[in-house]
């Protein structure tokens, strides 16, 4: 297997931090990891800007994130200031397909687009 190039590694690297509760916590870590132009469309369906999802996730009363386990996941340099990661992840039973969009900015990588989609059994997923 070929390494993956620097763009796809450092998206990769951000992708794990932002899976890391401590993060997911943390306005100021989010705010630096989130495009001005963050957009989420949830595991619910719901869809997110950056505001809402920083407000959500770090809330007061807001539920401790759960561990997230990710597997299959791979990148394609779509340009030179672009990613796209694909990504399977599990969290108390509940499993989805995830693909994001990193961008490169004056400030690093930052996540631009993400999509969640949960499923019970896909069986043409790869192994």
């Amino acid at each position: 297997m070929t390494e993956p190039s620097p763009a796809v590694a450092a998206a990769i690297e951000g992708e794990l931090r932002l899976l890391d509760p401590t993060v997911r916590a943390s306005a100021d870590l989010l705010a630096t990891m989130l495009h001005p132009g963050f957009r989420e469309i949830g595991t619910s369906g719901r869809l997110w800007d950056r505001d809402t999802i920083i407000a959500a996730l770090t809330a007061d009363d807001a539920a401790t994130p759960s561990p997230l386990t990710a597997s299959r996941m791979r990148g394609e340099q779509l340009a030179a200031d672009l990613v796209q990661l694909t990504f399977d992840t599990e969290s108390k039973g509940l499993r989805s397909h995830r693909s994001s969009l990193w961008r490169l900015t004056g400030n690093g990588w930052q996540l631009y687009f993400h999509q969640a989609t949960p499923f019970i059994d896909d069986p043409f997923a790869e192994v």
